[in-house]
């Protein structure tokens, strides 16, 4: 069982940046794709970034490219999402992901662990 714990949340105006941290419990983490997701309200889940084992492929969805981040630090188990330019659209509970790599890096059906997510809330 992996616990994912999301922190880094909070209201920003747009233009502004957030940094998201998730803290996994799995052992290795290092065996574990991770990824972010992120769901607005009446909206479904939607794939944000990912990142494979040890870093060398990640993922970003169209929406988020060139202003989104995705890093992981194996040694502390930690995945990182830096969020910059953000705007109204973004706004919605973030969640990290963790799953064995052996899916679809960009679907939910590719991980099997999520966190309790956080709220990331983007002022116009």
């Amino acid at each position: 069982q992996v616990q994912l714990v999301e922190s880094g949340g909070g209201l920003v105006q747009a233009g502004g940046s957030l940094r998201l941290s998730c803290a996994a419990s799995a052992r290795p983490f290092s065996r574990y794709y991770m990824g972010w997701f992120r769901q607005a309200p009446g909206k479904e889940r939607e794939f944000v970034a990912g990142v494979s084992w040890t870093g060398g492929n990640i993922y970003y969805a169209d929406s988020v490219k060139g202003r989104f981040t995705i890093s992981r630090d194996n040694a502390s188990k930690t995945v990182a999402l830096q969020m910059n330019g953000l705007k109204a659209e973004d706004t919605a509970d973030y969640y990290c992901a963790a799953g064995r790599g052996f899916g679809n890096p960009v679907a939910q059906s590719g991980y099997d662990y999520w966190g309790q997510g956080t709220r990331v809330t983007v002022s116009s």
